[in-house]
């Protein structure tokens, strides 16, 4: 799950600013965790404690409100009786990893990944970007080949994950939508060979830099299984204690190496 974090921090200088190369230092000054790992932090909570998502996400999004959440998100986080407001953007997709992480079926994955997404984002197209990010990191931590990730997720949910990050960068700008970046950060990871990798060509595609290397951060870690000690190290001196307590506790109950 911490593939998750770090494509958010690393990524959170460059959103709005379209980084079109792979040369940036990892960390710097302006790195911080935005609403991404708020609501990553969230779902692995409601998981552990067998919390509703909803309630998870109102929990630790009201306790961290300035951390760049988008308005509709934000208004539904401070209303009195909050309502799904069909979404299709990406922050169904930017908070699901965990569930990928956690439950070991297809079934149980795409469900409960439905579940997470339908509390805001129950548009189709928002269901269907959580639904793909969470069954790539199933795929990825249970032994599936590149290969057999683009085919199932290309088939499965119409995306086309034939073309390169070269093909898409140049023209490629800033989108929220699942359809119009869940795609474009699975081939960030298909065509990285590493978890730094990923995250550099995630973010060097120029668009929702901090949300699109976290997807590509979540899948790269289940796929590659481990995180190298610089970016682990600059992810924990920028998280909160309470979240590297559910992270520790979570990556302790589910980790990369149990029996499948």
């Amino acid at each position: 799950m911490i593939g998750v974090i770090a494509g958010d921090i690393i990524g959170s200088p460059h959103e709005y600013i379209a980084t079109k190369t792979t040369e940036f230092p990892l960390f710097g000054d302006r790195c911080r965790f935005t609403d991404d790992t708020v609501l990553t932090i969230a779902t692995a909570y409601a998981i552990l404690h067998r919390v509703p998502y909803a309630k998870a996400y109102r929990d630790f999004g009201r306790r961290y409100p300035d951390s760049d959440y988008g308005g509709s998100f934000f208004n539904w986080l401070m209303a009195d009786d909050p309502r799904p407001y069909r979404s299709w953007g990406n922050g169904s997709a930017m908070r699901v990893a965990p569930i990928g992480f956690a439950y070991d079926t297809e079934g149980s994955v795409l469900r409960e990944a439905e579940r997470s997404a339908a509390v805001t984002h129950d548009h189709p197209e928002g269901i269907k970007g959580a639904q793909a990010t969470a069954l790539a990191v199933l795929r990825a931590r249970t032994g599936a080949s590149k290969d057999e990730i683009r085919e199932e997720i290309s088939e499965r949910f119409g995306y086309d994950l034939s073309r390169s990050v070269a093909q898409i960068r140049p023209d490629y700008v800033y989108h929220v939508s699942c359809q119009g970046s869940v795609p474009e950060s699975i081939i960030a990871f298909l065509d990285s060979d590493s978890l730094e990798s990923a995250i550099r060509l995630a973010i060097s595609l120029g668009g929702d830099a901090d949300t699109m290397a976290s997807i590509a951060g979540g899948i790269a870690h289940a796929f590659y299984r481990t995180v190298p000690k610089t970016i682990e190290r600059g992810v924990r001196d920028r998280l909160p204690e309470d979240f590297l307590e559910i992270l520790d506790d979570f990556e302790r109950r589910y980790p990369l190496d149990r029996v499948r």
